[in-house]
């Protein structure tokens, strides 16, 4: 049986499971600041979510990740090395990508994850 969790967006949910997997996706949730706090808050919301579907960052294999400007992609890194910490084995596959994004959101990440240790 698949789970989905509800988002704020209507035709789509933040996240869903289906047995030992979790998809989740996330933008920030305040984007009037720049890119550094706009990509913490984003991995921050990623948590939240894989917790409520009972996984967490460490269990994240794959991860795709949207930014609006490459040039910034430094900063994004730096936030993301701070967050995942510095065990090897808690570090996920991760793409990055350039791309364009709606408003001022700067980044958008989703995830697939295991879930039930």
């Amino acid at each position: 049986m698949i789970e989905r969790k509800s988002g704020i967006y209507s035709g789509r949910n933040k996240s869903s499971a289906y047995k030992d997997l979790v998809w989740t996706v996330a933008t920030s949730s305040d984007t009037t600041v720049g890119l550094e706090q706009q990509t913490l808050l984003t991995l921050e919301t990623i948590q939240a979510n894989l917790i409520e579907l009972g996984s967490d960052k460490t269990q994240i294999v794959s991860a795709q990740v949207y930014i609006a400007n490459m040039a910034e992609k430094p900063v994004m890194d730096a936030v993301w090395q701070k967050f995942f910490g510095d065990n090897p084995q808690h570090w996920p596959q991760r793409a990055c990508l350039g791309v364009s994004l709606e408003g001022d959101v700067l980044i958008e990440v989703t995830v697939t994850a295991v879930r039930g240790n």
